[in-house]
């Protein structure tokens, strides 16, 4: 076995009321001005504004910049930074779900490095660490808060960049559940199906590890257990709490062990339609794993044994199917749409988004590498 790094935030403060500790923990760091990056919805709730009077009891200024969109875009990223020079700030603070956290990780490594964010896409571009990010999640699902992923959508090109570099990794992490209960439904299961695609993608992957497969099989356990009851009632705090925990190691898995062709093809549709991340990967989970159980069987049957499946019996080839299954049913209880027709994905299409999901670095840790031909017949079978 080849030697293998293992990233994640070197503090990562977890659970209900988690937010508390955090503060304190930035105050020690010494910061003075800080860039909050969120959403529109997050500021009009108040939650930015409660965030910036936390940090006002610490003697910590900031400004807001809450023109995240759901994909971030390059623009987003321009935008932010001019906010951020504007307002000599010593750091950023994301406020929400993957968007913020992606878009804060973009403004962040740019500060730093100067140029444009498109000059970052790909593997490890950038020549020194961002500036310093504190990423508050209020969202079970993407992980974004803790790994070395940023993804941002190039307006001219239509495409989503994967920016791969551990310098966007934050320095702090929070995951204060009790900023998820007021999550909505639809959001809770594309998220919680998000985090189901980033455990079972690293735990297929070649460059998984031993500690990246526990991370992902806890992971893929704790999501099995707790997403139907999160979607059902979000003020369940217990089961908000472990999904917390659940999607942040699936995020420990991935980090690490990368993904597969779920995501490659995900970012495709989320760059060409403006579509929810997570939604196009729960269409697409239990079709691609139909592709690599050619060669990844064993591997998905460890994971339907995750989900409480008793495979003991089963052979590679049934355990295999029988967590594919189990994937599709999780995806109809929490009501994922049922095809990518149903969010007007359009047949004609599927060549050229084959064409950019090859590209896709998330792509190269797939199991079983494909030819256009199997990623377009596995775009038409999740129609």
């Amino acid at each position: 076995m080849t030697a293998s790094t293992f990233f994640i935030p070197s503090v990562n403060v977890i659970g209900n009321g988690a937010l508390k500790d955090a503060m304190n923990t930035m105050k020690d760091y010494g910061y003075r001005r800080a860039l909050i990056v969120t959403d529109a919805v997050l500021n009009k709730l108040g939650v930015a504004a409660d965030i910036q009077k936390r940090l006002q009891e610490y003697d910590i200024l900031s400004v807001v910049f809450d023109g995240t969109h759901p994909n971030p875009t390059t623009v987003n990223v321009e935008e932010g930074l001019e906010m951020l020079r504007a307002n000599d700030c010593d750091c950023v603070i994301s406020l929400g779900g993957g968007s913020p956290h992606d878009c804060a990780k973009g403004i962040a490594l740019v500060a730093s490095n100067g140029g444009d964010i498109r000059d970052y896409e790909g593997v490890d571009r950038s020549a020194k660490p961002q500036l310093p990010m504190i990423a508050i999640n209020t969202t079970a699902g993407t992980a974004s808060e803790m790994t070395r992923f940023c993804i941002i959508t190039d307006v001219t090109r239509h495409i989503k960049m994967a920016i791969v570099d551990k310098h966007v990794t934050p320095v702090l992490s929070v995951n204060d559940s009790s900023l998820m209960e007021g999550m909505p439904k639809g959001l809770t299961a594309a998220t919680g199906m998000d985090a189901l695609t980033h455990a079972i993608e690293a735990y297929v992957s070649i460059a998984a590890t031993p500690i990246t497969d526990a991370c992902a099989l806890k992971a893929i356990t704790m999501i099995i257990d707790n997403l139907p009851t999160a979607v059902e009632n979000g003020s369940n705090s217990e089961a908000r709490e472990a999904m917390a925990y659940a999607q942040f190691l699936a995020g420990m898995a991935f980090n690490n062990a990368s993904l597969g062709y779920v995501h490659a093809m995900a970012h495709q549709l989320g760059g060409f339609y403006d579509l929810p991340h997570g939604v196009c990967n729960a269409v697409l989970l239990p079709h691609v794993q139909e592709f690599n159980s050619k060669v990844a069987a064993a591997r998905l049957r460890d994971c339907a044994q995750a989900m409480h499946i008793d495979v003991s019996a089963m052979s590679d080839e049934q355990g295999a199917k029988a967590c594919i299954d189990a994937i599709r049913k999780l995806a109809r209880q929490v009501n994922i749409p049922a095809g990518l027709r149903d969010l007007n994905v359009k047949e004609e299409d599927i060549p050229v988004l084959a064409t950019n999901a090859l590209k896709d670095a998330c792509g190269f840790t797939n199991p079983i590498q494909a030819t256009h031909e199997e990623i377009m017949a596995i775009f038409r079978a999740a129609m």
